[in-house]
């Protein structure tokens, strides 16, 4: 029986490349217009698996999805990077003359900028997912409005592109976590790299304390984002992403941690894909 992912976005996306990319061809996709639907099929059992981005190495972090994560007890269990490549796509026989409109995600959009500012009569129209209005243009034979998607939304749509590469800076990935609802346990010996949750207290330096027991343990900072705690104004939990090369390393900081901080929660400990 296949896999059930739950994805943001439709067929032909790069959440959907991603799931390909990770999982294989025999998978079933639930496709979801928001991040949100994706936890809610976790929670409910309609999918096994789910599919989140959730940072650019150029627009930064997708800041609510990390409380998405630690509210709804997700467990991160995997990460892949995916290289960026947007494209314009019309259908058959269209010219960039005849587009009247470019629609994709806002990302897309802001990411194709100077692109897009070489053609100032063609209107910039935001929508939900770069896959979304290549299959609208295909379905409703639409001639006067373009996509922004991944080569495979084309291929899968049937549309024609028309200006490949069409991003900014060609240098573009976007890091996507593999999400479960039960944790899956990994052999200590594979695993390398944790997403961390924890609050510190309001004092000086108590931050910096926190991140000097994690240098003596050896472990690598790779990511770390302040959000507020909403219930509490002006305080702020830290999410954090760390490497490691033996676990007996991150098991010490684990329980030193624990004792310094305020709810610390292990989101996920998983293989760094950038190292596999």
């Amino acid at each position: 029986m296949s896999l059930k992912i739950a994805i943001q976005g439709i067929q032909g996306s790069n959440h959907h490349q991603v799931a390909k990319d990770f999982f294989g061809e025999d998978i079933a996709l639930v496709e979801c217009l928001s991040f949100d639907a994706v936890i809610d099929h976790l929670l409910e059992g309609t999918a096994d698996k789910g599919i989140m981005a959730i940072e650019n190495s150029i627009a930064g972090s997708i800041i609510p999805n990390y409380n998405l994560v630690y509210h709804n007890k997700i467990h991160v269990i995997g990460e892949h990077y995916l290289s960026i490549h947007h494209n314009l796509m019309v259908l058959k026989g269209t010219s960039i003359e005849d587009i009247k409109e470019v629609h994709s995600h806002p990302m897309a959009l802001l990411q194709c900028k100077e692109f897009l500012k070489n053609h100032p009569h063609i209107k910039l129209v935001e929508s939900v997912d770069t896959a979304e209005t290549a299959k609208r243009i295909r379905n409703e034979k639409l001639t006067h409005i373009a996509a922004i998607a991944p080569k495979m939304a084309a291929e899968l749509y049937d549309l024609d592109i028309i200006a490949s590469e069409i991003q900014t800076i060609k240098n573009n990935a976007t890091r996507f976590i593999i999400l479960k609802k039960q944790n899956k346990v990994l052999p200590k010996e594979e695993i390398n790299k944790a997403s961390l949750r924890f609050i510190t207290d309001h004092k000086r330096g108590s931050l910096a304390t926190v991140l000097n027991v994690m240098s003596d343990c050896n472990l690598n900072l790779t990511k770390i984002q302040s959000l507020p705690v909403i219930e509490t104004p002006w305080k702020y939990a830290f999410f954090v992403d760390v490497t490691f090369d033996e676990y007996e390393y991150f098991s010490k900081a684990k329980a030193l941690l624990q004792i310094m901080s305020e709810d610390f929660t292990v989101l996920g400990e998983y293989k760094n894909a950038l190292l596999s």
